[in-house]
Parts: C-alpha cells; structure tokens; sequence
C-alpha cells in the first residue's frame, strides 16, 4: 500500500479540524433514496449530495462464512468458514446507535449515472428468525429488531437502470424473503431471495420499460442485521469491512478478466476484448449487471452473496462505486476510514456531523483529488454504536 500523499495528510488533518458546517448539502432522515434526480448539479464537478444519519444500533461476532449462489464458482479468497462462539447476549441489543453517512458526486463525468439507497429497518424481524444468530436463546436474540439496507448503484449507458434499482431492489428483496418460508437453511434462504430479488428487478426494468437494452447498472447491497453482514453483488462496486487493523473485502469484483468469468463467458458464446481493459465484446468492463439486455447471456443478473458473522472488532462498512476503488486500493480506504473514525469518535460534540459523514467525504475528496473520472459515490456505517462512545466520553 503507497503512504498517502502530503496533501492527503494535510486533507485528514483538515477533517478532524475543520468545523462540519461547511459540508456541502447535508441532511439527516431515518431513510435516503439518492438518484440522477437528486443530483444537485450533472455538470459541476466534485459536486456533493451528502446525507447522514442514525440508525438502530447493530451487533457482532465472530466469523466470516461466505456462501456464493450456485453455479457460481467459489472464490478462494471469500471461503473462510470458522465455528462462532456463543454469546450470552447479541453486541446489538436493542439495536440502537449506529451512525451512516453518504455521498454521491458527479466528478469528472459530464453525467450522473450513479445512485445511492440508505433505507434503516426496510424489514423488521427477530435475530433468530433473520438468522446467524450468535446468542441462540438469549432475550435479545427473540426481540423484533430492524434490518438496515445499503446500496450502491453504477450505471452506465445511461442513469435509469441505476435509479430504478436505487427505487426498487430492497422493497423486492423484501417481498422474496417473506415468500421463501419453507427453506430450513437461513443462509439458503437469503440466497433464493436475493437471486431471485435480482431476477425479479432486472425483469421489472424491461416489464416496465424504464431503460433501453443498452443501458445497466451494478448492484452492490448490504443487509444488515443484529449478528450478520449479508453483502450480495453484481458487477465492480465493492464493499468491504474494517475489522480492527484488517480491511476484508466482502465482494469480488466481476471482471470479464476473471478466470471464472471468462470462462462462462466464452462458454455462452461471448468473446472478452482488450479495448481500454476487458471487455465482453470490446464494450462493456464488467461481467455482471443489472439491464444490458443486448449483451444476454454474456451479460447475467446472477449476484455472488456472501455472509460475514459480525465481531466487536468491526469497525465500519464501506460500499461504493468503482470512482474510488479505481484510484484508492482496499487498504488504503480502510485505513482511511480507521484513522478518521477514532479521532472523530474521541471528540464527538452532540451536533456535530456523524463520524461516518466524515469518511465518506474525506474519501470523496482523496479519490477526486486523485484524478477519479467516474461519479463517486460512498456509504460509510459505524459499527461502533453511539451510546457506548458516549458512555467513554462521560
């Protein structure tokens, strides 16, 4: 990992500093859909629409258990399988204190195709029934908590499939988990939904005609509940987690490159073209999406889904679009992250804008400082629960 520039030293600096205030266009809500329509400006660059706000508190421990759709073909690096200790109680509770922020800039681009969905408790159910669950029998894990939902959308070709997506995707993937109550296996169960979920939404798009064929979109979401981290994915917006000193990453990019993707590719009749990096048929740079119809069956809805068993360890989530991925590596962004969060945590005044907020526009600004010359957009969530950070602080 290169160190980060001086100016970028100087820039954390200014963040931990500087008052909050000056933040371009921020607000607060217990929910946040962000498309091309609320874009303030497609054509300003390094224009923010920034949203920040406090959802119920979530939880932790042990493990990550990572299980792909099949056929997909497992990635090596995901499949890590360890037995969770039981706990006396979920780290969640009552599910109260997390903190979110968000941005989402046009940048470079002459459009903004990219969308953003921060929707807190779009399912509310009892840790055991969701599933996972690190305290069987505890009177946390039969308490009716909420689910959180995070995603972010990259369109290309145009913006439609990326706000339909940003509109639609957690009230569908809502409606295939209820529908799925005869699987006894709870991870199976959130695989038919979120498969079927991405089906269903690319099928919605052409029903109801809201983009042209030529026009698609990455999918990357996270549900969050009291003791799992469910990260389903479809194209090269990534997600990772900060636990502790580590950055993991939740989400393999799908690449035309990949060997696995390649292959699959080839094998339905599509050719992988080195015209600017790989692309399935010279045109498009990833494997996967939501739309792009006129690349079918090169192209596929398939998501890879993966679940992370969450620890007190954690730190924060980050989902975003490839106009940071492409200019900052995992661990730079995690450090980033990890770096700004503690400061921020220490001295955290009552109105002051959440830690999260901050991440995510420092990162924003590192990756446009960098040249980026995609839309950027960035979810942070705080794993470390508010109330207790207040508890330290008295």
């Amino acid at each position: 990992m290169e160190p980060l520039s001086e100016r970028e030293e100087e820039q954390l600096e200014r963040f931990d500093l500087v008052a909050d205030t000056d933040l371009a266009s921020a607000s607060s809500g217990l929910s946040f859909v962000l498309s091309t329509d609320d874009s303030r400006s497609t054509t300003s660059s390094g224009d923010i629409s920034a949203s920040s706000g406090e959802i119920p508190a979530i939880l932790v421990e042990e493990t990550v258990v990572p299980r792909l759709v099949d056929p997909i073909p497992s990635i090596g690096e995901l499949t890590v399988a360890v037995t969770p200790t039981a706990r006396l109680m979920c780290v969640g509770r009552d599910n109260k204190g997390v903190t979110w922020g968000l941005t989402s800039v046009i940048g470079r681009r002459r459009e903004m195709e990219d969308a953003v969905t921060v929707m807190p408790g779009f399912m509310s159910r009892t840790c055991d029934h969701v599933g996972g669950c690190t305290a069987p029998g505890s009177r946390s894990c039969g308490e009716i908590s909420p689910i959180h939902f995070f995603g972010v959308y990259d369109g290309h070709g145009g913006s439609q499939v990326a706000k339909f997506c940003a509109e639609r995707m957690h009230e569908v993937i809502a409606e295939e988990w209820d529908r799925e109550r005869v699987c006894s296996d709870w991870q199976r169960r959130w695989e038919v939904a979120f498969s079927s979920g991405f089906e269903r939404t690319d099928n919605e798009v052409l029903t109801e005609a809201a983009a042209p064929e030529m026009v698609g979109s990455t999918a990357v979401v996270v549900v969050l509940s009291g003791c799992q981290i469910i990260t389903s994915n479809c194209g090269d917006s990534r997600a990772v987690l900060c636990r502790g000193t580590e950055t993991i990453p939740l989400t393999v990019d799908q690449k035309p490159d990949r060997q696995d993707e390649l292959e699959r590719i080839e094998g339905a009749g599509g050719r992988v073209i080195n015209w600017n990096g790989a692309r399935v048929f010279g045109v498009l740079a990833m494997s996967r999406a939501i739309g792009d119809r006129y690349l079918r069956p090169c192209i596929i809805p398939v998501p890879e889904i993966t679940f992370t068993t969450r620890t007190d360890e954690d730190e924060c989530l980050i989902l975003a679009s490839d106009g940071l991925w492409d200019v900052m590596t995992n661990e730079e962004v995690g450090e980033v992250a990890r770096r700004l969060l503690r400061r921020r945590r220490r001295s955290l005044l009552v109105d002051e804008v959440s830690p999260a907020q901050v991440v995510a526009d420092n990162l924003t600004e590192i990756a446009y400082g960098r040249n980026s010359s995609d839309n950027i957009s960035i979810i942070v969530v705080d794993l470390k629960a508010k109330k207790k950070r207040q508890q330290r602080q008295q």
